[in-house]
């Protein structure tokens, strides 16, 4: 209780709570804008935390990236590109709902789901770091493996109209991962003896090419096209946080909240699987599944509050186990050894006051984040009001611009514009997009996995049902893929 007290004091300070602010400001407007990242956000900050104290250095980090991955759903709803690959199931029902003139509406309920999963992942953080933190140490390369195989069967499902085309377009993305250096032996593998292909396909400019650029080629077409469609400024309705809307989902809420916390909790499981089984599980609750995809309240909440609540489920490995998910939390580790302190098991008995002042500072930047969008909102909708065909080629300005600054590199805006091809054909016959992100997301971590594992087993494929967790997540991969099956063909029955 001491430390908790002291830990209150080191953070309501006006100093600390406007770097708070801050940061998190800053990270809302990058997570907005195609391109820029999360991680990239933290580390342009990073040097700024040097002469700070801990608590304060940390809280406008972790403004950040609660920022980042909040802003990545303005993008997602006005303009259906994702801010980042969590936000990619946030797109399949925000976007339509800003389409038919409720930008307002999608971006209010994408406020309030952000802001609950936030907090919710900030108690959990609280409470319950060090057994969540026990759980998620017990994956293996089997059960990686074995999650790997589940995220991909659920994306297939939720992503497209048709299991089989769904599963082509993962098959795609899972395709597109094996371009690079072979993660094991080390051997090139169709780089085409291309130097930026060596580490692989580069995630942001597939993620822009598939959901930017085909957007950008769509709309074109649609202008151009034997059916000319005019684009005329949207439609706006009352823009607001929905909070009664939102709340009467609860119950989507709180599954998705606990989805996205432990499987934040997973290093390395990453945010768009945790998005995607949270969309899965709220259509298999819904009564009304086949509305997912249309503009449906019920897949915003789902979206948005799991890859929300994944930030504070990513904090427990990184701060328990010194073990960060992915890049974002990698650079926060990075900013934490900078203040002097190390990541571990003895964290909370050497530095109490401070960890706990981190905590607080967490639940301080979800309120910034909540209070920013509030007012925001009604500057965010105002991008429907900018002409049709001037904000496609504003859009893709701005892609060819983020894309080429990541790397300085050109081949990457090539590598975007051929993905936005790919992504027109793919969309224009209703295979999805969204499978082909996750395939390529997944991919590496498949592949690298299930080769330790077999390495480990020296070549014994049954490691793989031997392991109860690895075993648990393969039934549920089949009992999905089964009752995906059996609901499409009772949907097609009762429609013919």
């Amino acid at each position: 209780m001491g430390d908790y007290v002291e830990a209150l004091g080191l953070v309501f300070q006006w100093h600390v709570l406007l770097v708070i602010g801050g940061g998190t400001l800053l990270g809302l407007i990058m997570g907005a804008l195609p391109g820029l990242t999360a991680a990239m956000a933290i580390a342009l900050l990073l040097p700024l935390t040097f002469g700070m104290p801990p608590v304060m250095g940390m809280g406008m980090l972790l403004g950040t990236l609660c920022g980042a991955i909040a802003g990545g759903s303005v993008s997602a709803t006005l303009l259906n590109i994702p801010g980042t690959p969590s936000s990619v199931a946030t797109t399949l029902d925000a976007f339509p709902m800003a389409r038919r003139g409720e930008a307002g509406r999608a971006l209010g309920i994408c406020i309030v789901s952000s802001f609950i999963g936030g907090i919710f992942s900030a108690v959990v953080l609280s409470l319950l770091a060090p057994p969540i933190a026990d759980f998620a140490l017990r994956f293996g390369p089997a059960e990686y493996f074995a999650l790997s195989v589940f995220g991909l069967v659920i994306i297939a499902s939720v992503s497209s109209k048709s299991l089989i085309k769904g599963l082509v377009a993962g098959l795609i993305g899972l395709l597109i991962a094996t371009v690079g250096t072979d993660p094991v032996a080390g051997v090139q593998r169709y780089t085409f003896h291309n130097l930026s292909l060596l580490t692989g396909v580069n995630l942001l400019p597939a993620l822009i090419g598939l959901f930017a650029v085909s957007q950008v080629l769509k709309d074109v077409v649609d202008y151009f096209g034997p059916e000319r469609t005019e684009h005329s400024k949207n439609k706006m309705d009352h823009a607001s946080p929905r909070w009664l809307e939102t709340l009467s989902y609860w119950k989507v809420l709180a599954s998705s909240s606990v989805i996205g916390t432990v499987v934040g909790a997973i290093p390395g499981a990453g945010g768009s699987i945790g998005s995607f089984l949270s969309y899965d599980q709220a259509k298999k609750m819904s009564k009304t599944p086949e509305k997912f995809g249309t503009g449906h309240p019920e897949g915003i909440v789902a979206s948005e509050s799991s890859n929300n609540a994944l930030v504070g489920g990513a904090l427990i490995p990184m701060l328990t186990l010194g073990i960060p998910g992915e890049a974002a939390t990698a650079v926060l580790m990075g900013g934490l050894m900078i203040q002097g302190i190390s990541p571990g098991p003895t964290l909370f008995t050497d530095n109490g006051s401070i960890i706990y002042g981190i905590f607080i500072a967490f639940f301080v930047a979800n309120i910034f984040m909540l209070l920013i969008q509030w007012f925001g909102i009604q500057i965010f909708v105002k991008v429907l009001q900018v002409p049709r065909k001037l904000l496609m080629a504003l859009i893709l300005m701005f892609c060819v611009i983020g894309v080429y600054a990541v790397d300085a590199d050109i081949f990457n805006v090539y590598l975007m514009l051929g993905f936005g091809v790919l992504g027109y054909f793919l969309n224009r016959y209703d295979f999805g997009t969204a499978p082909v992100i996750l395939g390529l997301i997944l991919g590496p971590i498949a592949e690298s996995n299930i080769r330790r594992a077999l390495m480990l087993s020296s070549g014994d494929w049954s490691v793989l049902v031997t392991r109860p967790i690895s075993l648990v997540f393969l039934l549920v991969s089949a009992a999905f893929l089964f009752f995906t099956l059996w609901q499409n063909r009772r949907q097609t029955t009762s429609h013919s």
